[in-house]
């Protein structure tokens, strides 16, 4: 199965009084990225939540967003916030005294002021035991959000493999006409050759087969394609191994690529026929499709 280098996934569970959740996304870059943000006291866990991460990763960019919030029904954390009760006191005192306004601040007017109640973010001291406990949990929320991350990754790479698997059926239906083609390049050069030199030939020079022959095998050999076309059919069946397969095929396929470029720019080169050059040269933007699409590929 192929991946995809981008996707999302996310998680939430309940802990210790607490929600927690996890979001984890991805994106393309050439090797295993990872980069954590969390409360500063679960930095402890950062080693153990990174090799998490390459166990399920293999290529890619993965941000990991872990946050913390008190739940509703933990209302032992809800504290008075004591100095701004005191500060609106005597902002309204000073109100009273200096401007003359009247009025007074009922309990049901502090109450309603915004942050008066406010809730505490601090976890709760450390038992014995909880530091696992703390441990498993968040190897539990990020190991959950990673799975979903690899579905929406499995997704789309299975959809980039198959259009992949269709370019390559392309490349090998015009592999398949170069291969036709080939042996007609030396027959036609050889037929217009021989044309041209009898047009020529006006009787002050005799034609000498011999020579004719030599600078045929010259061509022949100069234009020969069959090298380029088998390592071609090669890099062909590598690249449907490679898409059939499990591991990660993004970075060889983007190697085959420019070595099946190499290849047909040779051909393309030696050929002095007008139909192979354009055969190179639809080959060549296949090619450069492919490689686009292989950059998104785990």
């Amino acid at each position: 199965m192929s991946f995809s280098m981008t996707g999302y996934g996310q998680s939430s569970l309940q802990f210790g009084g607490y929600k927690i959740t996890f979001e984890v996304k991805s994106v393309n870059n050439r090797y295993c990225e990872v980069v954590l943000r969390m409360p500063r006291d679960w930095m402890i866990y950062e080693d153990m939540l990174r090799k998490l991460v390459q166990d399920y990763i293999r290529r890619g960019r993965v941000d990991v967003i872990i946050n913390r919030e008190v739940t509703e029904d933990a209302a032992s954390l809800q504290v008075l916030n004591r100095p701004a009760v005191k500060a609106y006191l005597e902002a309204a005192e000073a109100l009273r005294n200096e401007f003359g306004v009247d009025g007074e601040l009922t309990l049901r007017d502090i109450l309603s002021i915004p942050g008066i109640m406010e809730l505490k973010e601090e976890p709760a001291p450390l038992k014995a035991g909880s530091a696992e406990e703390c441990s498993g949990m968040l190897e539990r929320g990020l190991t959950q959000s990673l799975q979903s991350l690899l579905q929406m990754r499995a997704r789309e790479g299975t959809h980039l493999a198959d259009d992949l698997s269709r370019r390559l059926v392309h490349l090998e239906e015009l592999h398949t006409a170069m291969v036709k083609l080939a042996p007609a390049v030396v027959s036609e050069y050889r037929d217009k050759l021989r044309q041209r030199l009898s047009e020529l030939n006006d009787g002050t020079f005799p034609f000498e087969e011999h020579k004719f022959g030599m600078e045929m095998a010259i061509f022949a050999d100069r234009c020969n394609i069959d090298e380029e076309l088998t390592r071609l059919y090669s890099h062909f069946e590598q690249c449907r191994a490679l898409l059939n397969g499990s591991g990660p095929a993004g970075r060889k396929l983007d190697f085959l690529v420019q070595e099946m470029n190499r290849e047909t720019n040779t051909i393309g080169s030696k050929c002095n026929h007008l139909t192979l050059v354009n055969l190179t040269l639809e080959m060549k933007a296949e090619l450069e499709k492919i490689r686009e699409q292989a950059a998104n590929l785990e």
